[in-house]
């Protein structure tokens, strides 16, 4: 959308201009032929747009060129944003003419929303374009979603209607309906409408939904999505075929006429509203309903599934979770590009967390996956629009649950709220639970762990998760075939497990057996400026050595060092090290023993203790 409005609405309304008359002269002289005999009963049209798609400005210019007035049902949050409506198109709108009505801030299912954010969002649409010069007094419910206390609501902010949709019987659905809303409507809070218009509709399924209202009289309202020749949203349909429709509506008999919602409707605007303010940033656990144990119909309530690209993503919910009764599944398939993610619900702060400027959060989430996962941030800015912020390093698939954890930079200027949750950027299932949200200044610092504490996690190998034991990975670089398997029994230099590599074909590089390199959930953590004793048991059939990580303060993972080389041994060996000074900024250490060569090696008993209180060997 480059240049002035008035402009690109001049630029379009030559273009329309010669593609309505011809229009009028090919579809008219047939529709006037074909018009009834005898005068239909008084029936009113009404074209309705929804969701502020900068494409209908395409709708808006037929329409005026054919001197019919439409409404604009608008989310506010989501006006100047790319591939949305500006507040200039919604003034030319209005001074055409047309109708502006609300649709909330950001777009909710507000049946799954506390009553005071519900409120929120419709009461405060109206505010906003009320703000910028807009007087509201029709309303559209987000995916038709809505029950009595939420029309309740929708008349408490001053709304004269409200639309519902698929309540009109169409060649598509709703058999059985009446085929036009009475006029005034029996309930005005939800106003019958047919289905919304989808790409696969044709000129005569719109024709018809007109001509069955005609044979009763009565008010038809179409709901419109996109207007574009290039779009392939389902709820697209071509400029052709709008321009076709609208000319043939144009020429239909005197007693079908095209109103505005508010036309048909009528009344006085009422008095502004405002929702109920936002609580600020509160102590302990941000996440609302962070075990995902209440629910709002079959979706737990303050979520939202959310995803882009072309993928195919099914969310359930499933028994038990990581905690308590339940978790949300996710499995993609059919994956080309994009993720798919369940988040706290891009609201106005009475689901999503509200968060400070400046302050760093740690989040965490427990998850099983089959494929890797991440953290995906947003946060919530000006009106309730929300932008992608950043993304967490990867976390390894685990076929039991693994706790995800990672810190989040400082949260940026005009931010006031923060959603999150981890994805799945590839085919695969994704089971999460047991959200967590920390502002990191509030955290208490851990006290240090006693002198002589192993910092190891699942020291024994005794945990499985897969291929490798939970809370270990396996690592290397360069050419050579690894593999890595379980093993129990008297292979075990204690318990019931070991972990074996073994390396069969070798040109270069290494493989190895590390605590897993992540957020902090089993890495151990460590003090910057101490020095720390490295510990395993293992039998090989060639020389190893213990290869040495550290987490920077940025959160990523350096190679740091390596041991001596340790003499193959066909029966259990202790094999020890002790590092120098952890650099300045570092947070926690990874460590293995390697193979550099074509042979095997079994490990068990990992430990690491600060160099002071460290257990003698």
């Amino acid at each position: 959308m480059n240049g002035p409005p008035g402009r690109r609405f001049g630029k379009v309304l030559l273009a329309a201009a010669t593609a309505i008359a011809t229009a009028v002269l090919s579809v008219g002289a047939a529709v006037l032929v074909a018009a009834p005999a005898q005068a239909a009963l008084p029936t009113v049209v009404s074209l309705t747009f929804d969701d502020g798609n900068a494409d209908q400005l395409t709708a808006a210019n037929t329409m005026n060129l054919l001197g019919m007035k439409g409404t604009f049902f608008i989310p506010s949050g989501f006006i100047n944003a790319p591939g949305y409506l500006t507040q200039a198109d919604l003034t030319t709108l209005k001074n055409a003419g047309h109708e502006i009505g609300g649709h909330t801030v950001t777009h909710p299912d507000l049946t799954t929303l506390p009553a005071d954010e519900a409120t929120r969002q419709i009461c405060n649409d109206r505010v906003n374009l009320a703000n910028w010069g807009f007087t509201t007094t029709s309303f559209a419910y987000p995916f038709a979603a809505e029950n009595p206390a939420v029309q309740a609501l929708v008349a408490s902010c001053g709304y004269n209607s409200a639309r519902g949709l698929g309540d009109i019987s169409t060649k598509f659905g709703c058999n059985g309906c009446p085929f036009a809303e009475t006029i005034p409507p029996a309930n005005p809070m939800v106003t019958q409408a047919p289905d919304e218009v989808e790409s696969t509709w044709t000129l005569a399924d719109l024709q018809g939904i007109v001509t069955k209202a005609e044979s009763v009289g009565g008010w038809v309202q179409f709901t419109f999505h996109h207007i574009s020749a290039t779009s392939t949203d389902p709820l697209n349909i071509k400029p052709a075929l709008f321009l076709q429709f609208a000319t043939w509506l144009k020429l239909r008999p005197l007693t079908t006429s095209i109103k505005t919602v508010q036309q048909v409707i009528g009344g006085a605007a009422k008095p502004l509203v405002s929702g109920p303010p936002v609580p600020p940033q509160g102590t302990g656990n941000l996440v609302k309903n962070p075990g995902l144990e209440t629910l709002a119909g079959t979706v737990p309530q303050c979520w939202q599934a959310g995803g882009y690209g072309t993928n195919t993503a099914a969310f359930t919910t499933v028994t038990p979770g990581h905690s308590g009764t339940r978790a949300e599944k996710l499995v993609v398939s059919g994956y080309a590009n994009g993720d798919a993610k369940l988040l706290p619900s891009l609201d106005l702060g009475g689901c999503s967390p509200t968060a400070t400027v400046g302050h760093s959060y740690q989040l965490s989430a427990w998850y099983t996956s089959t494929a890797n996962t991440q953290f995906v941030l947003y946060y919530r800015t000006g009106l309730g629009s929300w932008a992608y912020w950043t993304s967490s390093p990867w976390f390894p698939a685990s076929t039991t649950y693994q706790k995800a954890m990672w810190t989040t930079p400082a949260l940026p200027a005009g931010a006031s709220g923060v959603s999150f949750g981890l994805n799945l950027f590839s085919n695969g299932t994704l089971v999460t639970d047991d959200y967590e949200m920390y502002d990191a200044a509030s955290i208490p610092v851990p006290p240090p762990p006693a002198p002589g504490t192993n910092l190891v996690q699942n020291a024994g190998l005794e945990t499985p998760s897969g291929a490798t034991p939970q809370c270990w990975q396996g690592a290397g670089f360069g050419t050579n075939t690894a593999a890595f398997s379980t093993v129990t029994g008297a292979e075990a230099h204690s318990g019931t497990a070991a972990e074996k590599l073994a390396i069969t074909a070798y040109t270069n590089g290494d493989a190895k057996l590390l605590s897993t390199l992540d957020s902090g959930a089993c890495s151990p953590a460590a003090i910057a400026g101490n020095t720390y004793s490295l510990r395993a048991w293992y039998k090989s059939t060639a020389v190893t050595q213990f290869a040495v990580y550290y987490r920077d303060s940025g959160g990523v993972w350096q190679l740091w060092t390596y041991g001596p080389w340790l003499a193959a041994s066909p029966t259990y060996t202790q094999a020890s090290f002790t590092t120098t000074a952890l650099p300045a900024g570092a947070t926690a250490i990874s460590f293995g023993l390697s193979l550099f060569n074509v042979g095997t090696l079994t490990t068990d008993d990992y430990a690491m203790y600060n160099t002071v209180g460290a257990p003698p060997l």
